[in-house]
């Protein structure tokens, strides 16, 4: 802490952190401030608890600073919270410290909420990720603060409204006959603003001559679902006769059923009066009470759809920010995996040239290089759930490639479970990748096999559909839809509505990921469709895979792979990498192709190599790099060596706004074999060079 000091409130949003071991807080505040965020820094926990206020965009806390101490004062704070705040902290642990493992970190997770838990050793851009994706989610709650506070002005109007045109409001449930009233609305039938007022007290202050008009009009508006509107005599407590005006509508549950009726009641006693003594005025009393009413009923409709809108809004924000949060950490730790990945690959295919003689050696090799491909399979499904894989979008037989999935589906669900395929042949094609439509079919199907564990039916067809209608999850157009029914367990409605989130599984554990569906609406949306599912428990599931169609016909597959056409030539290559694991990694594959390497860890440390005169015949550079990100290296370097060829090396599918360049890109994680053809491709592109078939 020393050399930090804390500022005052400024009315700006900013980070709220209480780190008190060590460098933690140095650390905390300039990552912080690298991610645009002003940092206030808190001596000790009382203090930490006393700066909490709406102006905190997010707490930063270390794990161990408050595992054993006393969380009232900042769960007090949490628990008053407005509707519309929700404070997101970040919560350091140690490594192997979190909820899941820990009891005390779990306890964080009661108290403190909205939190997100980032074990140490951690890489800094995943905190500043973390950090701007809280400012973010933060900011989103100022805006619903400003749209809920619009909202109870309007209803402030509303009830201002009412109050002078001395209308009562009331409601009475159908079902307990529980009305509620307004002090006003017991006025009108001479209650005071403190007596009590049920239905019965109302039935038995209506004029006897006058409780069959009203029953009758009660009974066609809960038959019809008409408006309820109705004027009656009633007889006060002190025996006085006065007239009331009673307007209302009525109030159904999603089957249809009568619910409630809400309205508004006046005293019509002046009114009826001046009927009955001035005849001669009674067209225009009429108009006037007709102009009346038509207000109160469209001053009304707008009580009932400002709350509509401000639950739907609530329930958007909500929704939006969880999905979000998930998705922008989850495609963070999915590129970090993808480093090590490759790391790990690129080693163990090296090792494995180098103990080719030796059976055990290349055995224990070969099941590590199957589990550390299991491993990008998983990373992979956990791109295509933040929507960041790399797809290779071409367009698609979708019935040649079922079919050709056919004997992979039938060992996949086992022989207790049928498959029938319908499979029209004069669809257009789709616009999909179709390695990745693949996966996805083959999820769905052993989704299908393990809700039908005694066995069943699978249905696996194709139908073209027209969407016209603007507004929905899908754009305008023609749509493959790829369907997977079976007659299994089903699902309940609340059960369906998590079924895609990210790692929810009705599985037992470790029988499944969470991430099958996650991943195949990620694809689909990807892919600018969209995976619609409908079930019902005991009757079976249905998903449907809509994809875009398209005029273009399938591209015929490529008779022979490319290879390198200066395979054998010595190039003297520059590789740019932060991290010193993956360049450790690259520079021995590169290496082991016969090419002299030179290693740079950073943009500038590159950008001095080339301005020193270095003579380079290609460079390969990381895209994710702290200072100099490896586009703008690359800009740099086209100025001062407009011709040198250039490789971007990358885990992201699209990369940030802003950073586009025409480079061949790299997707890691990447082996000896893609990394040489990358390369080659690269020197073919600048000295306009043919491609070579491999022989």
């Amino acid at each position: 802490m020393a050399g930090i000091a804390a500022i005052p409130n400024s009315g700006k949003p900013k980070a709220l952190i209480y780190t008190p071991t060590g460098r933690d807080a140095l650390v905390a505040v300039s990552l912080v401030n690298e991610a645009g965020v002003t940092a206030v820094t808190a001596p000790d926990l009382p203090m930490f608890a006393a700066l909490l206020d709406d102006d905190v965009a997010f707490g930063v806390l270390t794990e161990e600073a408050v595992r054993s101490s006393d969380l009232k004062q900042v769960a007090a704070w949490i628990s008053a919270q407005p509707s519309w705040s929700d404070l997101p902290f970040i919560v350091l642990t140690t490594r192997g410290g979190g909820p899941e493992r820990n009891p005390a970190a779990a306890r964080l997770s009661e108290v403190l909420a909205n939190v997100t838990f980032l074990e140490r050793p951690f890489h800094a851009t995943s905190f500043i990720s973390i950090a701007r994706t809280a400012f973010r989610g933060r900011l989103r709650q100022y805006q619903a603060r400003a749209h809920l506070e619009a909202l109870s002005e309007g209803e402030r109007r509303l009830q201002t409204a009412l109050a002078a045109g001395r209308l009562g409001a009331w409601e009475l449930e159908l079902s307990s006959m529980n009305l509620s009233a307004s002090d006003t609305c017991k006025a009108v039938f001479g209650r005071g603003p403190h007596e009590e007022f049920t239905y019965e007290d109302l039935v038995k202050s209506i004029y006897p001559d006058d409780r069959h008009l009203v029953q009758a009009s009660l009974d066609r508006t809960i038959e019809t679902g008409r408006d309820y509107s109705v004027e009656h005599r009633t007889i006060w407590p002190d025996g006085s006769i006065h007239w009331a005006e009673v307007h209302a509508q009525l109030y159904t549950d999603r089957y249809g059923s009568a619910k409630k009726l809400v309205g508004v009641s006046s005293d019509a006693t002046a009114r009826k009066t001046s009927e009955e003594n001035l005849r001669r005025l009674n067209e225009s009393l009429e108009e006037r009470v007709r102009e009346r009413t038509a207000e109160v009923h469209a001053a009304h409709q707008s009580l009932l759809e400002q709350v509509a809108q401000r639950e739907k809004a609530e329930e958007q924000l909500r929704h939006s920010q969880k999905m979000e949060a998930i998705g922008q950490l989850t495609g963070g730790v999915a590129h970090d995996f993808n480093n090590l990945l490759m790391v790990v690959l690129g080693n163990l295919e090296l090792l494995g040239k180098h103990v080719a003689g030796d059976r055990k050696a290349s055995r224990l090799i070969d099941g590590a290089l199957q589990g550390a491909r299991r491993g990008a399979a998983l990373t992979q499904r956990l791109l295509a759930f933040a929507r960041r894989q790399d797809l290779q979008v071409k367009p698609v037989d979708l019935a040649e490639l079922v079919s050709g999935m056919n004997d992979l589906l039938r060992r996949s669900v086992g022989s207790s479970v049928s498959i029938e395929a319908q499979l029209p042949p004069a669809l257009q094609p789709a616009l999909v990748d179709a390695n990745q439509v693949e996966l996805a079919l083959l999820n769905l199907a052993v989704n299908a096999r393990d809700a039908m564990p005694d066995g069943g039916s699978l249905s696996i067809s194709l139908r073209e559909e027209q969407v016209m209608a603007v507004g929905g999850d899908l754009g305008q157009g023609t749509y493959i839809v790829l369907s997977v029914t079976d007659n299994g367990s089903g699902m309940d409605e609340a059960t369906l509505k998590k079924a895609v989130d990210p790692f929810f599984s009705t599985k037992e554990l470790g029988k499944g990921t969470g991430l099958g569906l996650s991943m195949i609406h990620g694809l689909a949306v990807q892919l600018n469709g969209a995976l619609r599912l409908a079930s019902k428990p005991g009757v079976g599931t249905t998903a449907e895979l809509w994809l875009p169609a398209t005029e273009r016909r399938p591209e015929q597959p490529a008779e022979t792979d490319m290879a390198p056409a200066q395979a054998a030539s010595r190039l003297k290559i520059l590789l740019v990498d932060d991290d010193t694991l993956i360049a450790m990694s690259s520079v021995e594959m590169l290496e082991d192709l016969g090419h002299d390497v030179v290693e740079a860890n950073s943009g500038s440390q590159a950008l001095e190599l080339i301005r020193s005169g270095g003579h380079f015949d290609v460079m390969i550079t990381d895209y994710s790099m702290p200072g100099m990100t490896g586009a703008q290296l690359a800009q740099a370097v086209r100025t001062i060596r407009p011709k040198l060829p250039i490789v971007l090396a990358t885990g992201y599918a699209d990369l940030p706004a802003g950073a586009e360049v025409d480079l061949p890109r790299l997707a890691k994680p990447y082996n000896q074999a893609k990394l040489a053809r990358e390369i080659h491709k690269a020197l073919a592109s600048e000295m306009d060079l043919p491609l070579k078939s491999a022989s």
